[in-house]
């Protein structure tokens, strides 16, 4: 039987008319890393919240570890570390005094969070500026930061918002290995929520948001499988008219740029034939097309397909 560390069911939270969290079912195993996928206002931040317990839903339950949150909320608190989407560490103090405030009001001793906090600041990197204030650091050191301190008391579940939004493509590389060490030398389950894909391919399973609602979950694998043999690439140019063009036929979902080329994205059983007819039709057009071909999805042509409702919900 599989064992689900987090549980949430029939989550809802509303702000006035906007409805952030809609009928929401979310399962997190032991042990894994699990990636909250989802455009702006999907809904992720307001999720974490809720399973960290920072607000309380509108209706809904949420079991982790086997105890209610409601019932056992300071329990599991303790249990978890949160890294919030933006910098809120104290900037005026140094790296190690933030780390030793949290480790306070989580009422470790100093016998207890002096010798964690070194670890840990060897662990992301920050050893050598433990007297740096907070607020000298660099976007991704702040990151780095933020999560030396969510783990001082040695949580179970890490439950991290972005956090690799805004840093330069080498600090997220960083950040995730510093992830997966986690996961392998601690032991932690961790819930990402991120919107990008390639940190997404990262994660053991994978849930997309839309308007509060999980719209599917599986492992990166699973979810491109729904798509295999129905995505074509297409190189040509102009790339406008090619578009405009590729739209126009019946049998063609979706046509959607990736760079200097297209995904398109076709009807059901409907590859061979558009493949064998799209090429003339462009060029009767007076358009060049260099090459069309089925390629394998990505994660990408994954979720805009489920935003446009043409996969069914799992």
């Amino acid at each position: 039987m599989t064992e689900y560390l987090i549980q949430a069911q029939g989550l809802y939270k509303s702000f006035g008319e906007n409805h952030a969290v809609n009928d929401l079912f979310l399962h997190i195993e032991r042990g894994e890393i699990y990636g909250l996928v989802g455009s702006d206002g999907a809904g992720k931040t307001t999720t974490l919240r809720l399973l960290v317990g920072a607000m309380l839903p509108d209706a809904g339950m949420i079991t982790i570890d086997g105890m209610d949150l409601f019932q056992h909320g300071e329990e599991i608190r303790a249990r978890i570390g949160y890294l919030s989407q933006r910098f809120s560490l104290y900037e005026e103090l140094s790296v190690l005094e933030n780390i030793r405030f949290f480790a306070e009001v989580r009422g470790l001793s100093t016998e207890e969070w002096l010798p964690r906090s070194m670890d840990i600041l060897e662990f992301v990197g920050l050893a050598g500026f433990k007297e740096r204030r907070a607020g000298q650091l660099s976007g991704g050191m702040k990151q780095k930061l933020g999560l030396a301190s969510a783990l001082v008391h040695r949580p179970r579940i890490l439950l991290l918002d972005e956090p690799t939004t805004g840093v330069d493509p080498v600090t997220r590389q960083d950040f995730w290995q510093l992830i997966i060490r986690l996961v392998s030398d601690e032991r932690l389950t961790v819930l990402i929520s991120t919107p990008y894909m390639d940190e997404a391919a990262r994660c053991g399973r994978l849930g997309f948001l839309r308007d509060g609602s999980l719209l599917k979950s599986g492992t990166p694998a699973e979810l491109r499988s729904a798509l295999e043999g129905s995505i074509l690439e297409l190189r040509g140019e102009p790339l406008r008219e090619l578009r405009l063009a590729a739209a126009m036929d019946k049998d063609i979902l979706e046509v959607h740029a990736f760079g200097d080329r297209l995904h398109l994205r076709v009807a059901t059983g409907k590859t061979e034939a558009v493949l064998n007819r799209l090429p003339d039709q462009l060029a009767g057009r007076g358009l060049k097309v260099e090459d069309v071909r089925i390629i394998p999805p990505t994660l990408e042509d994954v979720f805009i397909s489920l935003t446009s409702s043409e996969i069914a919900d799992a």
